[in-house]
């Protein structure tokens, strides 16, 4: 599921933008540490485009008992658009958690009208298994979607509605109109989703563990919630 996910976002950005290379820091590309025990792999693939900044794909692992992708998408600050995010957690056979959403950067947490007509025109679709949003998770949309899947079918749906998100996200993009006079009250909303995600605590005990304070500090700060210059 994880490997199926990874292709479908790259395929949809290589179909809607034009990408180039987003130079991370030398050491933070790709990594290895240990992590109880088991060996714990860190690949890193970045671009940037146009509309985006920032658009940061993340694969994970750790030994034969857990695999991660994390994605995130980083509007140039000149563009009124919410942040694509998903994730999804597996190991041992199973995901135990998958989420996307098109998260708002308003002051009053809502997405544009274009955004809510659009996704009023995709399929309904019912999980058995919803998640409880985190504590610190008030930056997500009500379109968001936390579940765990419990069947193939399941699975393959939530592949759909991360490709539809995203395919609709980049259609939005690619037809936005750059708004530098709104650039400050832009990177207000984008500082909040980065200091909400930072407050993570599953992935942060993660890489301190593997990596230490420092490193884990480093991390999620330069490479998986980093903001952008004023």
């Amino acid at each position: 599921m994880i490997r199926q996910l990874a292709d479908i976002i790259e395929s949809v950005w290589q179909t809607y933008l034009t990408l180039s290379p987003y130079q991370l820091p030398a050491d933070l590309g790709y990594v290895e540490g240990r992590l109880e025990g088991e060996k714990l792999i860190i690949e890193n693939a970045c671009y940037q485009s146009p509309p985006f900044r920032k658009q940061h794909l993340e694969l994970a692992r750790v030994g034969q008992t857990l695999d991660i992708l994390h994605c995130v998408m980083f509007p140039n600050p000149d563009y009124d658009l919410p942040m694509f995010g998903c994730d999804i957690v597996g190991g041992r056979g199973q995901v135990s958690a998958a989420i996307v959403d098109l998260s708002p950067i308003s002051r009053d947490r809502t997405l544009p009208p274009s955004y809510r007509e659009a996704l009023a025109t995709l399929p309904e679709i019912t999980f058995s298994q919803p998640r409880d949003i985190p504590t610190w998770g008030d930056i997500f949309s009500d379109a968001c979607r936390f579940i765990r899947p419990t069947s193939p079918a399941e699975e393959q749906q939530f592949l759909e509605c991360v490709e539809a998100y995203l395919t609709l996200h980049c259609q939005q993009a690619i037809a936005a109109v750059p708004q530098p006079e709104r650039r400050d009250e832009i990177l207000a909303g984008q500082k909040h989703y980065c200091t909400q995600q930072q407050q993570n605590d599953k992935t942060r005990r993660v890489l301190e563990k593997a990596f230490g304070e420092a490193w884990a500090e480093r991390y999620m700060t330069t490479v998986l919630f980093d903001q952008a210059p004023n």
